[in-house]
């Protein structure tokens, strides 16, 4: 098991969560901090004192107050803790439910496991910390599910299709835009075919609808 963990939460309750789940698993050295340039600190300092850190659980948002901070957000710790310790493991701990968003994790951040605050949680991340341990990459199922079917139906014009909708365009004017940019299909016809596949293939009943599914799925 992991012999030294960071941990970075700015909400007690959350803290003590975690806290516990790390005593049940045994790792002996572990520090807690709630802000993120603390905890970059810190990472440098093990690292420099040649006892660095094995994992680093940490959410994604923290609630601003009067200390400024250079870095505002768990992706801009670990963006930057990685470059200092690429080998470093990362759960993130978060309430993020976007799965667009938390791909994103896997993808540009490179972390290694994600566990989302919930009634449960403690005992998911016992069992994340765990699989990582044993050189796991921990995706949860949701995730996977949500993005295998992203990929799988929609390309680079239904995504188009989709923002300019978001954007209020009608789809007269989705056309006009399409042509001059010489994407294809742009006849008002396919438009309204594609936005109908669209809507079923999301089990939306209207293209409001459609627009509301994707944002919380983070895919707009």
């Amino acid at each position: 098991m992991f012999k030294k963990v960071l941990i970075v939460e700015d909400q007690e309750i959350m803290n003590q969560g975690i806290l516990n789940t790390i005593k049940e698993l045994d790792i002996p050295d572990f520090d807690y901090v709630t802000y993120c340039d603390e905890a970059l600190g810190r990472i440098k300092k093990a690292l420099e004192t040649e006892s660095p850190y094995e994992l680093l659980i940490a959410d994604l948002s923290f609630a601003k107050d009067h200390i400024p901070q250079k870095l505002q957000s768990g992706q801009e710790l670990i963006l930057e803790a990685k470059k200092l310790q690429p080998a470093l493991k990362v759960v993130v701990f978060s309430v993020e439910k976007k799965a667009k968003a938390i791909d994103d994790l896997y993808k540009i951040y490179q972390v290694d496991g994600f566990v989302s605050k919930a009634r449960r949680d403690g005992r998911d991340l016992k069992s994340t910390i765990r699989k990582i341990f044993n050189g796991e990459i921990v995706i949860p199922q949701e995730v996977l599910n949500t993005m295998r079917h992203i990929s799988s139906e929609f390309n680079m014009y239904d995504m188009k299709l989709l923002e300019l909708l978001a954007k209020g365009l009608k789809q007269s004017e989705i056309s006009t835009y399409l042509k001059e940019h010489s994407m294809t299909p742009y006849g008002i016809r396919s438009i309204e075919k594609r936005l109908n596949e669209l809507r079923d293939s999301l089990g939306a009943k209207n293209n409001i609808e459609m627009i509301v599914i994707c944002k919380d799925i983070g895919l707009i």
